[in-house]
């Protein structure tokens, strides 16, 4: 089940930024996506899922709103890093 938000724009908004209604709508869900995903509120996947988009191509399309696609703080990443170090010389 899915719900649906509406949020009223200028009729000129889109115009004005030089790109179709359409455009203006998918560019808004993305945007409210990225956020999210930025927040933590949402995993890659769910964001994905809102906007209609394969989790890569979000991923991927996550550099033009200025978020990075990984969404980890300095002492997650670190610790990625050792795990993946540990099972590389683990397999070797």
């Amino acid at each position: 089940m899915s719900q649906t938000l509406t949020i009223e724009y200028p009729d000129r908004l889109p115009d004005a930024l030089n790109m179709s209604r359409g455009e203006f709508e998918r560019d808004a869900r993305m945007a409210m996506a990225a956020k999210m995903y930025e927040l933590g509120r949402l995993s890659s996947a769910e964001a994905a899922r809102m906007v209609g988009l394969d989790r890569v191509r979000f991923l991927l399309d996550l550099e033009r709103f200025g978020v990075s696609a990984i969404n980890m703080d300095e002492d997650e990443l670190k610790q990625e890093f050792a795990h993946a170090r540990e099972a590389f010389a683990g397999g070797q």
